[in-house]
């Protein structure tokens, strides 16, 4: 499963790699559809793209007409960016074949997805359970079960996990200061997986991780508070899988009880110096 989840981390890449080029080739071009249409690859943006792959003589209304829903409000912002378009058959090879790759990518994602599927169905309880964590999705949850197992009982505490995959705070410390030091080598996979889930859990509306992130990015800044709130989310997941239970949300008085300062002080010797370690 670490190899299937690790395969599709790096298909997602090379698939956003193939946009970046359509979309360099369509800047090259003269086509500024992308600074009016948030996704070029959205179902408007492929529209218009596709009329202009086609190689038909169109006007530059009857492509910017392909717009959908509310992009239909923005028809003549489109007509005016494609008016000077400048695709020609060159352009157009290019594209479709990063288009091509893009499809293929796309086809191997969705097999590769069924496969690691498959083989959650030993995990399936501790892999619903993850979910229950606010901004760790499917195949978030996937990964961090391949990286870590599912068996917490290798762990004395959630100190010795976070010790043990790298995500842990530093301890430089020198006549009796602490200073700032970079996080150790580790488990990249994992850092990248906790990372992308606390920028959404720092997104979720009412979560403790929205809090820690706006108490902490003043402090700390925001490559430090990426590594500070990954680094509080794997802690979380430690307590989920130990004890099999779905996360809960913090009770705010009880916290208040128990000192919120306290529970909101930020691991101070961690950075991002070595996210790609």
């Amino acid at each position: 499963m670490r190899d299937l989840t690790r395969r599709r981390k790096k298909l997602l890449g090379n698939l956003r790699a193939e946009k970046n080029r359509i979309q360099k080739v369509l800047e090259v071009a003269n086509v500024k559809v992308g600074n009016i249409v948030s996704d070029v690859f959205g179902v408007s943006g492929q529209a218009m793209v596709e009329a202009l792959l086609s190689g038909k003589e169109l006007k530059a209304e009857q492509v910017a007409e392909l717009a959908k829903r509310r992009l239909r409000q923005k028809i003549p912002e489109l007509t005016e960016a494609l008016e000077r378009h400048q695709m020609n058959d060159h352009h157009r090879w290019l594209i479709r074949q990063s288009v091509e790759h893009a499809v293929l990518l796309d086809r191997q994602l969705e097999e590769l997805e069924q496969r690691i599927n498959a083989k959650l169905t030993p995990y399936r309880e501790q892999y619903e359970l993850l979910q229950t964590i606010p901004g760790i999705k499917a195949m978030t949850a996937a990964s961090i079960l391949a990286e870590i197992g599912a068996d917490m009982s290798k762990f004395e505490a959630a100190k010795a996990l976070c010790n043990w995959s790298g995500i842990c705070p530093g301890n430089n410390r020198s006549a009796g200061r602490s200073k700032h030091s970079h996080i150790k080598k580790g488990n990249k996979f994992l850092l990248e997986a906790l990372t992308e889930a606390g920028w959404a859990a720092a997104h979720t509306n009412g979560s403790i991780f929205q809090r820690k992130f706006h108490r902490w990015v003043k402090k700390m800044g925001k490559q430090k508070t990426d590594v500070a709130i990954a680094h509080s989310l794997l802690r979380v997941v430690y307590v989920v899988l130990k004890e099999n239970r779905p996360y809960q949300t913090p009770d705010p008085k009880q916290m208040q009880r128990d000192g919120e300062g306290q529970t909101d002080t930020p691991p101070q010797q961690e950075t991002a110096g070595t996210r790609s370690g």
